[in-house]
């Protein structure tokens, strides 16, 4: 065939009579779907402190203490510190950290950093991280609740102590975990944005205004004015006062007595705005109070007029301000307000060891012992319950004479878990 008269072949991408069967369409022209598969993790951190070092040293191998539990990624967590080291060959040379799986869960994959802290504050904290460097095999995968990754010769102990992680005989350590997530996203080709809802701040500008109210309450030296309709939609107790068969739906006032006025204002708030209001919104120059001490007041008010969200809201704020100056009074409160999941964190709180000598010495619980002497015998059981079982290391019980528990898993080479037919678990970290 002769060179010259050969046409040449047209190429299918520039011809314009011909469509390229290759060619990735233009987003700007394409009207089709698009999907993405994206994995990430959900980080979470948790700082536990070890307070009296000295004391915890020679508790023996493979003995640990464990942190309280932490949630990440929807997974319970808890560190393990062993003072004498996890390995019985190591002869206590070294102490083991572990960060461990505390919640029922199948193949959960993580990633893991294990800090100890520099409390000299020149930062240069021993840091043991696979966020900030690629693993060959992916994230680590934790099989079974109990199922524990960290390092058995985590740090010398007779170069520990003599180091600045160490201060006051205390150590600081951080645990940061990330659980890997997948999911699909599909975005739609088109999305309208919708504004939160304002029907509370709604409610409340009826309020504010006082258009059509149509009952005034005397609270005290004060009046406030609101609607039955409304009152009756959140409270069964004004819903009967009004429009019950007793009630009276012509009464135009009412006089509240056993409940200070601002406490009936903030309760007020709430069954317009169905939210706990602020101190500042409620108190006076007359009234000033903490926070704690009005949502305790509140708390009584939503138990009188049956407002069950407002009461859970009260009892979410009080379990935040649990200490060992607080914790009998809000006993107390639970136990005379009906409030069982508050009463049991108290009692719990209470029963620890680390805890139940200086709140027996708080004036509060001086007062507990003459207001509610039954609960006496409801903490000593909690006491009771807290002890039966302490070999089960991630359930958040305690021995009554040492917070110390058993080792989880025996041999130090290798991480172990416990199936529910109690066959033992191991798998190489």
């Amino acid at each position: 065939m002769n060179g010259k008269n050969q046409e040449p072949m047209a190429n299918p991408a520039e011809s314009p009579n011909q469509a390229n069967p290759w060619r990735i369409p233009s987003p700007a022209s394409d009207n089709g779907s698009s999907s993405s598969f994206i994995s990430e993790t959900v980080n979470g951190t948790h700082r536990f402190t070890v307070q009296g070092y000295s004391l915890a040293k020679g508790m023996g191998v493979g003995k640990y203490i464990m942190s309280d539990t932490f949630t990440v990624g929807g997974y319970d967590w808890a560190i393990y510190f062993y003072p004498d080291g996890k390995n019985p060959e190591d002869n206590s040379m070294y102490v083991s950290v572990f960060i461990a799986l505390a919640s029922d869960g199948t193949d959960v994959r993580a990633l893991f950093e294990l800090s100890m802290v520099d409390q000299s504050g020149n930062g240069n904290n021993k840091v043991h991280s696979h966020f900030q460097r690629a693993l060959e095999s992916g994230p680590y995968t934790l099989k079974y609740r109990g199922s524990m990754w960290g390092y058995k010769r985590f740090y010398r102990r007779n170069l520990l102590e003599a180091s600045d992680y160490l201060k006051d005989d205390c150590l600081v350590m951080y645990c940061k975990v990330g659980v890997v997530r997948n999911h699909l996203e599909c975005p739609k080709l088109r999305t309208i944005s919708v504004p939160p809802s304002d029907m509370g701040q709604g409610f409340k500008d009826l309020l504010d205004s006082e258009v059509g109210c149509d009952i005034v309450f005397q609270v005290g030296n004060e009046m406030f004015k609101a609607h039955k309709l409304i009152l009756a939609a959140r409270s069964p107790v004004f819903r009967a006062q009004f429009f019950g068969l007793v009630g009276n739906p012509n009464i135009d006032k009412v006089v509240v007595k056993d409940i200070d006025p601002f406490i009936f204002k903030a309760m007020l708030l709430f069954i317009y705005t169905d939210k706990l209001p602020d101190v500042d919104e409620v108190e006076s120059t007359v009234t000033m109070c903490s926070s704690t001490v009005m949502v305790q007041h509140l708390l009584a008010a939503a138990d009188l007029y049956n407002l069950d969200r407002l009461k859970l809201l009260c009892e979410s704020e009080l379990c935040k301000a649990i200490n060992i100056d607080t914790v009998a009074t809000i006993l107390a409160l639970a136990e005379q307000h009906h409030c069982p999941q508050l009463k049991d964190i108290c009692l719990k709180f209470t029963a620890n060891p680390a805890n139940l000598g200086a709140v027996m010495k708080s004036e509060a619980f001086g007062h507990l012992e003459e207001s509610c002497p039954s609960l006496l015998s409801e903490l000593l059981a909690t006491f009771a319950s807290m002890d039966e079982n302490p070999n089960s290391p991630l359930s958040r019980k305690r021995s009554s004479s040492s917070v110390f528990g058993l080792d989880l898993a025996g041999d130090g080479a290798e991480a172990e878990s416990v199936n529910p037919n109690g066959r033992r678990l191991r798998r190489r970290l």
